[in-house]
């Protein structure tokens, strides 16, 4: 085996371990919220040992702060153009998207509420999210603009967020219970706000 292919394995192997230990402090986190997550909960829920958390990850916050970061660019890939799709279509696309079944889960939903919660309760996690907000508000807003070209940024951004107080409003009800129609009624309703004359 060449060193070439030997160093690739090993990226991907490192890449493949600290993703599992991001997701099971999303999991973590999810359950139980900042209070359940410490770097010896996320090794055993990782199923890796304590010093390679230790190893990826400074302390506890930079595990939080990493975990954010991962739920940031998941947002941004809702809004992600499909340059296969003309812009209304890719419009359409991400509206839909925020209600496929993986993100109408308890877990997912327990932590959207969670990490919500953390953006109020410590700087550091609020000026994450505060961007993460931004970087989705900017993609759908992009997307309302090659769909509506008429449209100046200001109004796409005004309709891009008022899509997501719908679409935030979708999630919420949807921890009581998913209301097939309600859903399918919430996203008509931001088609609506997408594509209004």
């Amino acid at each position: 085996m060449s060193t070439n292919t030997t160093k690739s394995g090993q990226q991907g192997e490192q890449i493949d371990r600290q993703a599992r230990i991001l997701e099971a402090a999303l999991d973590l986190l999810s359950l139980h919220g900042i209070s359940g997550v410490n770097m010896r909960a996320v090794a055993r829920e990782a199923g890796v040992a304590l010093g390679l958390v230790n190893y990826y990850f400074e302390d506890k916050m930079s595990l939080i702060r990493a975990a954010l970061h991962s739920i940031d660019d998941h947002d941004v890939r809702l809004v992600a153009p499909d340059p296969e799709l003309p812009p209304d279509e890719q419009l359409q696309k991400a509206l839909r998207r925020v209600a496929g079944p993986e993100l109408l889960t308890t877990r997912y939903l327990s932590l959207r509420l969670h990490l919500w919660a953390l953006a109020q309760a410590h700087e550091d996690f609020g000026l994450i999210n505060a961007a993460a907000f931004d970087r989705y508000l900017d993609g759908l807003a992009a997307l309302i603009g090659n769909a509506k070209p008429e449209l100046s940024g200001a109004q796409c951004r005004e309709r891009a967020a008022d899509i997501v107080v719908v679409q935030n409003g979708m999630w919420l009800t949807a921890l009581l219970g998913v209301d097939e129609a309600s859903i399918k009624r919430s996203i008509a309703r931001t088609e609506e706000i997408a594509f209004a004359a």
